[in-house]
């Protein structure tokens, strides 16, 4: 049904994929319209929006590996890097 599609970036002019997982994510969260910024720009734009948040460091419950997290960890509750943290999403 879905297939790749390569999109211009509004911000940059660049051209990026749409790729088919993004349009089914896109489909399953109701958004109808395409994206118009490519990752990078979004990246950006959500940073800037945000303003500068303090980052505390902290050790990922899952790897061990050092990471960085929004939030001052209380040692309540386990700390995921990233990508532990994706991982454990997508599992459940």
């Amino acid at each position: 049904m879905f297939e790749d599609r390569t999109l211009t970036c509004a911000d940059c002019g660049s051209e990026f994929v749409f790729t088919v997982s993004e349009q089914e994510f896109y489909r399953e969260k109701g958004f109808e319209n395409d994206p118009k910024r490519c990752p990078e720009c979004r990246q950006s734009r959500k940073h800037q929006r945000r303003g500068d948040r303090q980052m505390y460091s902290a050790v990922c419950a899952e790897c061990g590996c050092e990471t960085q997290v929004p939030f001052q960890p209380t040692g309540e509750r386990p700390v995921y890097c990233s990508d532990c943290f994706k991982a454990r999403r997508d599992r459940f």
